[in-house]
């Protein structure tokens, strides 16, 4: 099974023109992305119906954000059915933004992947430390912990709609990035975890991407880690050039 993805995530980045351009740009591409890595990008929330429309086939559309809750009075709030019904296919879930800024704790965490499960929408679950945790050597720990908790109650996953994304906070927009080996530690550490949890097996076929300040001069070095199957990409994914890089070196 294919488990070489490379996911873009703009943040609160570029224009609805903006977008249609780096899409367009990929459309002329397309052709010449490696046919072993999944592509896929989380463009700003409100463009996303246009690009569905826009994208190229090889291009999997991923939402940056989804509510804990379903349809009904809760105003501001996009769900899970939205979602699929404007062409996304995964969200991102716990990402160390949405956790710190907003309030998505553990608790929430585990209501939005629910809510993605019962409406078909695949997941990107985010786990990461700070770099407090890292120092004092407790990072294992806290992953454990936000793993643990995220997956309690869920029996089996489909690892073609079930991603894990590791990024290191302290490594995020810090121009900090986690070496190659302290990468793959810890992504052979979740592996781990996730074989306790569903078992070697499916644990073998569960993306888990790295998502600290990766970029072309770095990637191939994280990626040749045998864990690591791909990254989840900020600020070089706003750049066709610098994200296709990325993308090419997941799949050598």
């Amino acid at each position: 099974m294919m488990r070489n993805i490379v996911a873009g995530n703009w943040k609160s980045n570029k224009s609805i023109n903006e977008s249609r351009e780096w899409m367009n740009e990929m459309s002329e591409l397309a052709s010449e992305l490696p046919s072993d890595v999944r592509v896929m990008v989380a463009p700003p929330t409100p463009y996303l119906a246009a690009l569905a429309e826009s994208k190229p086939s090889n291009v999997i559309l991923a939402s940056q954000n989804v509510s804990a809750t379903n349809t009904g009075a809760y105003t501001g709030e996009y769900t899970a059915e939205m979602l699929v019904s404007c062409g996304v296919s995964f969200a991102l879930i716990g990402h160390s933004e949405r956790r710190e800024y907003y309030g998505d704790s553990d608790s929430v965490v585990v209501e939005k992947i629910s809510r993605c499960v019962e409406a078909g929408l695949g997941v990107v679950l985010c786990c990461g430390e700070q770099l407090e945790i890292r120092k004092a050597g407790t990072h294992e720990d806290m992953i454990s912990a936000q793993l643990n908790y995220a997956l309690n109650g869920i029996t089996d996953v489909d690892p073609l709609n079930f991603v894990i994304a590791y990024e290191p906070i302290w490594a995020i927009g810090t121009g900090l990035t986690a070496s190659a080996e302290q990468a793959g530690e810890m992504h052979t550490f979740i592996r781990k975890l996730l074989g306790e949890k569903f078992g070697s097996y499916r644990a073998g076929q569960i993306s888990i991407l790295y998502g600290g300040s990766c970029k072309p001069s770095n990637a191939s070095e994280l990626f040749a880690n045998e864990d690591v199957d791909g990254g989840l990409i900020g600020g070089a994914s706003l750049n066709t050039a610098d994200f296709i890089k990325i993308i090419i070196a997941a799949g050598e």
